[in-house]
């Protein structure tokens, strides 16, 4: 989205400096007190060349520059040129394309004709979708949500932990454990039989060696093994799939690790061809020293694959399946050198798109009361834990809202958006500190305190009655905390630019907390609804603007915006 009123300002500077618009426009910024302007352009980058002070260029060129609509005002503050805008005339501006776009308004057309692959979620079969499990899932689908708006293609993949070892050890412990017909089991028998064979394992170190020996079985397309792991991942999917539609998130693509097994012997090819493999103690693997890193393990001793390996085939799939512009993996900050390997192997192997992939990493979802081990069989349920956060909000309405029409529908919509926005509202490379109390706050910086904003300015609107027109007198909206909620509101768009540039839905989160903050502040200064006809037009278009920039947030982080609440 090009931003008019800062191209206004860089071709008046365009015409006063040696700067390129390219290089002005880098330079301007937003001041932080709205006193000091709408925006400003620091003169520090002109001093070297023009031999004077930033304090004395910037006065200089106050001077020289003629405001221009809609720029109202230019004065020099310091080494800084301000600019300020015509309040009217970008309330209008503001105003009108929000009315005019509504549930378009920040999209953009920059990512026509480009695909963005996205990978999320990719839990392992055969165990629950735990919260460990979350982060993933909703900053994947934020991203997806995000790079959509911008005119992308996406193509979001599940890519489902579904081969390797455990696969083995779990055909084991339903071998020896097993205690019903397979078609009868639920995922939470098939977790209780991982949990024994570790417990088992442990004592029996021969184990290891059976649960490798059926992977490799397993490799090798033998029946007995492929109908079992057919049967484990049927089971599991099932349960996916619930907890997905809880959430809101849907893939275009679920597909395993197993999908390219079959393609890894030619990418293994390909990596001798190439000259890069070599065998170390029996295995073969990719010397990647000289880059100050491990070596990028392809097969084990036993000839068994690896995640590398399949990473690398899953990699070259997607390029000639999507020929994507960019592909990002939405994976823990643990798998950091995983992904540094399978990049620099890609490099390696000459393919002009591998400073395509792109590793999104993340911290760790905690609780106060600690960490989870699924090993263990201690583990916090996903599903578990949105229905216990649908439940306490049914609780909070019961005591203040009792008699909210679609009480069910309104607990889920902000059980879920709280877990879901306390997720996304931390910095992604943070950990989560999950904590009930802070979660579920209505008043704090919070999913149901954004939520609550929407559904109050819907109130207002309901009340109001009549149709929203843009067509009203915009020197009605003069006072600081209206025009600092329209600058609020303007700036959506970039918002929405800048979490994409940063992989980091936490912009728009925390940004939609600035809002509320500033719709808030306005709400309680200023009477809406009053015997002044055109003043409540002029206000009814303010807040309406509001809680469409409110709800186009919310469906950007893949939350609903009640009505009511």
């Amino acid at each position: 989205m090009i931003d008019q009123f800062k191209k206004t300002i860089v071709c008046l500077l365009a015409d006063k400096t040696y700067l390129t618009e390219d290089e002005i426009d880098k330079c301007i910024e937003i001041p932080p007190d709205p006193k000091m302007g709408d925006y400003a352009f620091p003169c520090f980058s002109l001093s070297k060349t023009l031999k004077n002070s930033p304090n004395k260029i910037a006065s200089e060129l106050a001077d020289r520059l003629k405001p221009t609509s809609p720029v109202s005002e230019i004065k020099a503050i310091g080494p800084y040129l301000n600019f300020f805008l015509d309040k009217t005339t970008f309330s209008e501006v503001v105003l009108k394309k929000i009315s005019n776009e509504g549930n378009l308004y920040g999209s953009d057309t920059i990512g026509e004709g480009k695909t963005v692959v996205i990978d999320y979620s990719s839990p392992n079969i055969a165990k629950h979708l735990a919260v460990h499990h979350l982060r993933s899932a909703l900053i994947g689908n934020a991203l997806y949500n995000i790079y959509r708006n911008l005119g992308y293609k996406c193509v979001g993949i599940n890519h489902l932990g579904d081969w390797g070892t455990q696969f083995g050890q779990l055909i084991v412990a339903y071998k020896k454990w097993g205690e019903k017909n397979l078609e009868d089991y639920t995922i939470t028998d098939l977790n209780k039989l991982y949990v024994r064979f570790h417990q088992e394992a442990e004592k029996d170190i021969y184990l290891e060696d059976e649960a490798r020996e059926w992977f490799k079985k397993l490799e090798r397309g033998d029946t007995e093994a492929i109908e079992l792991w057919k049967r484990f991942k049927d089971i599991s999917l099932l349960e996916f799939q619930r907890v997905y539609k809880m959430l809101g998130i849907h893939f275009d693509a679920v597909v395993g690790e197993s999908f390219y097994n079959t393609m890894v012997e030619d990418t293994v090819s390909r990596i001798r061809e190439k000259g890069l493999a070599c065998i170390s103690d029996q295995a073969l693997i990719i010397d990647l020293e000289r880059y100050n890193m491990p070596p990028c393990l392809l097969r084990k001793k036993d000839d068994t694959t690896l995640y590398a390996t399949r990473d690398i085939a899953a990699a070259e799939y997607r390029k000639s399946a999507y020929n994507f512009d960019k592909m990002i993996y939405v994976v823990g900050s643990e798998q950091k050198l995983h992904f540094k390997q399978v990049f620099k192997v890609l490099e390696l192997m000459e393919y002009d798109w591998a400073g395509q992939c792109v590793h999104v990493d993340f911290g760790l979802m905690k609780f106060k009361d600690g960490k989870m081990s699924t090993r263990k069989g201690v583990v916090i349920l996903l599903e578990d834990l949105l229905i216990e956060a649908v439940e306490r909000i049914k609780k909070i309405i019961e005591e203040k809202n009792p008699s909210l029409k679609d009480k069910e529908l309104v607990a889920r919509d902000v059980g879920i958006g709280a877990v879901v926005f306390a997720d996304l509202s931390t910095k992604r490379n943070k950990d989560v500190i999950f904590d009930w109390d802070t979660v579920l706050n209505f008043e704090g910086e919070t999913g149901p305190y954004v939520q609550y904003t929407h559904a109050r300015l819907c109130s207002i609107l309901r009340k109001y009655g009549k149709d929203v027109m843009a067509d009203i007198d915009y020197t009605l909206l003069n006072e600081d905390d209206t025009i600092n909620l329209v600058k609020n509101l303007w700036q959506y768009p970039f918002v929405l630019l800048k979490s994409a540039q940063y992989y980091e839905p936490s912009l728009m989160s925390n940004y939609l907390i600035d809002v509320c903050a500033n719709v808030n502040k306005f709400y309680n200064s200023h009477r809406v609804l009053s015997e002044n006809d055109d003043l409540t037009k002029a206000r009814i278009l303010l807040v309406d603007a509001a809680r469409q920039i409110i709800k186009n947030g919310l469906r950007i982080l893949g939350m609903h915006a009640p009505a009511e609440m």
